[in-house]
């Protein structure tokens, strides 16, 4: 047993001496961006190790997040969901796009299709929904939904690397599916992101976007950005490639060690195990609920001053920060259940090199 701190989450990091050499690739070919032959190697094998056919690269997930509603027109008002980080709803307002908040379903965290036609208006364009921690969004239910009504789906998909659905990957769907790369994440270039596109005219223009607009030399077609992803960072992602499947059997070891731990203590309950889904066991919430012999809160700090850094991941609702608490959909009377489920959640430390007794330390933690 070790007395060292546990965060809730480390970044997987190979061996130095296998990330060298593509340090020195680098350094002689002088190519550091703009599409070099790193950048180029990790979209085509990423996109056969996730099974999809188009991706595009980029610097980090939330400029992904606002060049994909760029990409597809999207304005005027988009439904979306107040249980998230920040970035899903910080992407709208950097587009003038207002965020439409509905309340999301307790058992999965994720936005309940059932709240999303009644917050729909003449104004509505899109509707982005998250995978939150991985889990699968109901895509069937949201997609009859936005074809019945013409509208967009964009699911930010930051948490959903790998995952599975009905055997199938789950960023085929919606019109465009937006990674994360960050370092928490189950694969991450340091920072980065991802956009899985549908088609190649799709990647296309959202290659254009992502670097200024340009197409030649001299010609610029669109008002893009700076999102491009450099040569470092696809080096990472390159050698990442080569860990992340065993770091994501890891992951769920350490899973398996907290379900069979912490169940059947009273007033603490987890995400359910989804049957139909290939999970990357990204996070490991709890829900402290009143039962239990103190608060989520004082858990929450007793855990911290035994060394153990969990997360109230996500508390607060993006609805209660000062930039959107004055939206009507970001009444509290609207979020109920997401409000609740952010004052009970606490994400656990889920990481590859997480010892099974550290494991196990968290654990004798909880119970006190």
């Amino acid at each position: 047993m070790t007395d060292d701190p546990i965060y809730v989450t480390r970044p997987l990091l190979p061996p130095l001496a296998e990330f060298i050499p593509y340090l020195e690739r680098i350094w002689e070919s002088r190519w550091l961006t703009n599409g070099g032959q790193f950048h180029v190697e990790l979209e085509a094998r990423l996109a056969a190790h996730l099974g999809v056919e188009h991706l595009a690269l980029f610097t980090n997930g939330t400029i992904a997040l606002v060049t994909a509603l760029q990409a597809l027109g999207v304005g005027g008002e988009v439904i979306t969901t107040p249980y998230s980080f920040v970035a899903t709803a910080h992407s709208l307002i950097w587009n003038n796009i207002t965020p439409v908040f509905v309340d999301i379903d307790p058992v999965t965290c994720n936005m309940d299709p059932a709240r999303i036609e009644s917050a729909i208006t003449p104004r509505t364009t899109a509707i982005l929904p998250v995978h939150c921690y991985g889990g699968p969004c109901q895509v069937a239910e949201i997609r009859e939904i936005a074809d019945a009504h013409g509208l967009r789906v964009i699911y930010d998909a930051a948490h959903a690397f790998g995952v599975k659905f009905e055997g199938q990957s789950l960023l085929s769907h919606g019109d465009l599916a937006v990674l994360s790369f960050h370092a928490t994440k189950a694969f991450h270039t340091f920072e980065g992101g991802a956009i899985v596109c549908p088609n190649s005219e799709t990647k296309k223009r959202i290659d254009h976007l992502k670097n200024f607009g340009f197409v030649d030399e001299i010609t610029v077609v669109e008002v893009g950005i700076n999102g491009k992803m450099n040569e470092i960072q696809a080096a990472m992602g390159l050698l990442q490639l080569e860990y992340v499947d065993e770091a994501i059997r890891r992951r769920g070891t350490i899973d398996s060690i907290y379900r069979d731990a912490l169940s059947g203590i009273r007033g603490l309950t987890m995400l359910p195990i989804d049957r139909k889904c290939e999970p990357n066991y990204s996070y490991f919430p709890i829900f402290v609920g009143p039962d239990f012999v103190e608060s989520r809160d004082r858990l929450y700090e007793r855990l911290r001053r035994a060394g153990i850094f969990g997360r109230r991941y996500f508390y607060p609702l993006i609805s209660d920060m000062p930039m959107y608490r004055s939206l009507s959909s970001a009444s509290p009377e609207n979020l109920p259940r997401a409000r609740e489920v952010a004052n009970r959640v606490l994400c656990l430390p889920i990481y590859p090199d997480l010892t099974d007794s550290d494991a196990m330390r968290v654990v004798r933690a909880i119970r006190g």
